[in-house]
């Protein structure tokens, strides 16, 4: 069968077209990078941090194979965030080094360039599976108890929850993520499927900021989902559930040189849309 072109193609000189030269000195000049702060976020639990624009984020496999859920909004308006479907059409399903994450309407802009992917050799295995997720979404406690029938308060959103109150979010802010490490595709039938998770101690995703960020990411429940998580052989994966490291890293500035943080586009239009003239100006 034809190989089909990509509906979105990158014009030189456009957003799409990355400067692989200068992420490409992102990643491996790290004599030009200072680590500012690290955490940890534990089993079946999320975290969020603050990442300002020109610094460089890492999630890290600390003690072997787990999957994470992240999230990503501007710092100083949350209504700017991740646009996880938008990301896969302009970019992959499954993304890499010098790939994109975009934000949502109005703003169409990328939050995060990917400069480093320990995983990027992984390609596409036996069935058709990739890293780095964006076909699907978090696992919730609401399709939790549709398919299961009982509550369980540790998914995916509900540690993303948990992770961005103290920010001044809720639930109505947790949006579709990047299932980070994570190994996905669509089978025959074109259904979703998910495989365990490739990674090993010390693997990570790499992110440069090209916007003040706020990041959020859950340790997946369902640790490296070598375990089902639904059906008649679901068990509890605790035994598989391994923590997540995050690392923010400044910059050494002359690395920045020629760079500066993204405008949203400038559409002028109005939707075609005239507003009707009030009453009092008859």
């Amino acid at each position: 069968m034809a190989n089909a072109a990509p509906a979105y193609q990158a014009g030189k000189g456009s957003a799409l077209d990355v400067d692989r030269a200068f992420y490409g000195r992102i990643a491996q000049e790290h004599g030009g990078r200072r680590l500012i702060d690290k955490l940890v976020v534990p089993i079946r639990s999320g975290r969020a941090w603050r990442v300002p624009a020109g610094h460089v984020f890492r999630i890290v496999t600390i003690d072997g194979p787990q999957v994470g859920d992240l999230n990503i909004w501007n710092a100083h308006n949350p209504r700017e965030r991740m646009w996880a479907s938008r990301s896969r059409q302009l970019q992959a399903a499954h993304v890499s080094t010098f790939d994109r994450l975009w934000s949502n309407l109005p703003y169409l802009r990328p939050l995060v360039t990917i400069t480093d992917d320990s995983l990027s050799g992984y390609g596409v295995d036996d069935v058709g599976g990739r890293v780095h997720d964006l076909l699907g979404t978090r696992c919730d406690p609401y399709v939790n108890r549709l398919l299961m029938g009982v509550d369980f308060d540790f998914h995916c959103h509900s540690n993303l929850v948990r992770a961005v109150a103290p920010y001044g979010l809720t639930e109505f802010d947790v949006h579709d993520v990047l299932n980070v490490f994570q190994v996905t595709g669509l089978n025959d039938e074109d259904k979703y499927f998910m495989r365990a998770c490739p990674a090993k101690p010390g693997d990570y995703l790499e992110f440069f900021a090209e916007i003040d960020l706020l990041c959020a990411i859950s340790a997946c429940p369902g640790g490296d989902l070598s375990v089902p998580l639904w059906g008649p052989e679901a068990r509890d994966p605790i035994d598989v559930c391994r923590p997540l490291g995050v690392e923010i890293y400044a910059v050494d500035g002359r690395l920045l040189q020629g760079w500066e943080p993204p405008e949203v586009p400038a559409y002028a239009g109005a939707h075609a849309m005239r507003l009707a003239k009030p009453a009092w100006a008859e």
